[in-house]
């Protein structure tokens, strides 16, 4: 069996390494090289993905750090030419954009490191790719709270008869009778890096979508807030 390739959560902390220590990357058998296997193996544990007993090891993770070399203008030399396509796609999005970068591999790293099991295997489809699988999960977990959710729908009930998207105004009862009654979808407004671990979700920070609108928020970065989503339905509405 072979190592999985390298994900998107693996890219972006790995990114922020090489990053944070050029021009002087250190080497392979340093301390630093060590720490970052160690952490990439915890993430990986996290995830439960398959891997052999040279999974990330201190030798392939620098490599990996060499890789990110043949992008890097401020690099004389050619770097390894062979590598992962992500590589590339991740350099495009946070080369530029290190504080951003940070911030997202502390919040992948920090939960990583918590003790309580969050993360749900949800549908490929339904990620974030740019933050990872992590925080991508983080949030679609958080939207799907069926605790966070109930009282969410409670609380917009005591203030409206029915419920009803919040960008449209579709209402799932009145199209589809019995069948669509107390149906609704979540979304947490809050961008993926701000999902810090131990910070409990308001419900102020939870508006009421049906699917279409709920799909097309999240349809692009950086995703609509609900007034440029209210905006785009008005205007087509014309």
């Amino acid at each position: 069996m072979k190592n999985p390739d390298w994900t998107r959560d693996e890219h972006i902390i790995a990114l922020d390494f090489y990053l944070s220590h050029i021009p002087s990357v250190p080497g392979r058998d340093s301390s630093e090289i060590l720490e970052l296997s160690r952490v990439l193996n915890g993430l990986n544990s996290f995830l439960e993905n398959e891997k052999t007993e040279k999974f990330r090891n201190p030798s392939g993770v620098y490599m990996k750090l060499m890789n990110f070399r043949r992008f890097d203008p401020a690099y004389t030399g050619v770097g390894l030419a062979h590598g992962n396509k992500d590589e590339q796609v991740v350099w495009n999005l946070y080369a530029n954009k290190p504080k951003e970068l940070k911030n997202l591999a502390i919040h992948i790293k920090q939960f990583t490191n918590t003790e309580t099991n969050i993360i749900p295997q949800i549908p490929e489809e339904e990620e974030e790719g740019n933050e990872g699988q992590i925080l991508s999960r983080v949030h679609r977990y958080r939207e799907r709270d069926k605790t966070l959710v109930t009282k969410k729908k409670n609380k917009f009930l005591k203030e409206y008869p029915r419920l009803f998207c919040q960008g449209c105004g579709f209402d799932f009862e009145k199209k589809y009778g019995p069948r669509g009654k107390d149906y609704i979808e979540c979304h947490h407004i809050k961008p993926v890096s701000e999902l810090a671990v131990g910070v409990t979700t308001k419900l102020s920070d939870l508006v009421l979508l049906c699917s279409n609108c709920h799909r097309i928020v999240h349809r692009k970065k950086p995703w609509l807030t609900i007034d440029e989503l209210k905006k785009i339905v008005v205007t087509h509405e014309k």
